[in-house]
């Protein structure tokens, strides 16, 4: 099979030739149809995760077919479209996992980062964390929903969303833009904060009723102009600043939930933190029935993302490109 391996920290991908596995005990072995490119991907070229494991096969946003199963898997069967993603696999013994919360396990590996993932034509998976596809899903274009979709929808159901919350949405990227429809699609009224009028009219198209440029608008007032303020503020920004810049936007009781952020840490002031008692709280995205509830009410709503496909050989440039800030879109890896 054909494989993208990260050998080392600021050195390009390689594209190498690699016998496939043969699953063991617990795996499946899934032919890879489509594997999103991540913004983590890149960050783990960059060297921002010091548990990573050298070489790897980045990718997790991981759409295919099972191929074959190891011993005393029962399910998912032989031909069984699944997918799989950020997590990949957790200890099934602590308090977090038998709770159904494997995302927080102390012990949880991460696919793509310290087990290979999915830049290649095949990969081996935990039969119990691959996630099967809601019929009539289409699994290229569904591949960054085991990333971005699942963050965007469990960031938003964890802040407590409800019909006619006011949601703030900083940023209309690949997570940001998900994260508008499901809000729209879960009730709620949503303003998208970006830096310029650029991406107005999409974020319009999307269902937002209010665009706020923070190039000419103090971003905090503007949300309290907003009948009061955000019931929810989601950061889809790379960047801490942004989120610190409207949380003063928030309505009382109100949530800031992270799903993007950089190395810079989150200064809040906390008098009014105390005085309307606001919540700060972060995403990484989900446990294996978050992942199920995410196709599920994706397929329901008819939510994916816009896409463009790539080959396994244009990754390497489409990340440079992402480093750059010169890509636009979702791209996908199509085997």
């Amino acid at each position: 099979m054909r494989a993208a391996v990260a050998t080392a920290v600021n050195t390009p991908l390689s594209l190498v030739e690699r016998d496939v596995p043969t699953p063991g005990p617990g795996e499946v072995l899934v032919r890879m149809t489509a594997c999103g490119v991540c913004f983590t991907d890149l960050n783990l070229l960059r060297g921002h995760y010091p548990f990573a494991r050298f070489p790897v096969v980045p990718g997790h946003e991981i759409t295919g077919v099972v191929e074959a199963v190891g011993e005393g898997v029962t399910f998912p069967t032989v031909g069984t479209a699944v997918g799989a993603q950020f997590l990949y696999d957790s200890c099934g013994h602590c308090d977090y996992c038998v709770r159904g919360d494997q995302i927080l396990c102390p012990s949880k590996r991460i696919t793509g980062i310290v087990v290979d993932g999915g830049y290649a034509e095949y990969a081996l998976l935990k039969a119990g964390y691959v996630t099967p596809l809601p019929a009539g899903l289409d699994p290229i274009a569904a591949a960054p929903l085991m990333c971005a979709g699942i963050t965007a929808f469990n960031g938003l159901r964890q802040a407590g969303i409800r019909p006619e919350s006011r949601v703030a949405v900083i940023g209309s990227g690949g997570i940001g833009a998900l994260a508008i429809r499901y809000a729209v699609a879960m009730g709620a009224r949503v303003a998208v904060l970006g830096h310029s009028r650029r991406a107005e009219e999409q974020a319009l198209s999307l269902g937002a009723e209010l665009f706020v440029a923070t190039s000419d608008q103090e971003p905090a007032a503007a949300l309290k102009a907003w009948d009061g303020g955000a019931n929810v503020i989601l950061n889809a920004a790379p960047t801490t600043a942004a989120a610190a810049a409207a949380f003063g936007g928030l309505a009382p009781d109100g949530t800031l939930v992270l799903c993007g952020y950089d190395g810079e840490p989150l200064s809040l002031p906390t008098q009014p933190m105390v005085l309307n008692r606001l919540h700060v709280m972060a995403n990484p995205s989900g446990s294996p029935h978050d992942l199920r509830d995410t196709l599920a009410f994706s397929a329901a709503h008819g939510i994916l993302p816009d896409i463009t496909s790539i080959s396994l050989d244009q990754a390497p440039a489409t990340l440079d490109a992402m480093g750059a800030g010169t890509s636009r879109g979702r791209s996908v890896i199509v085997f």
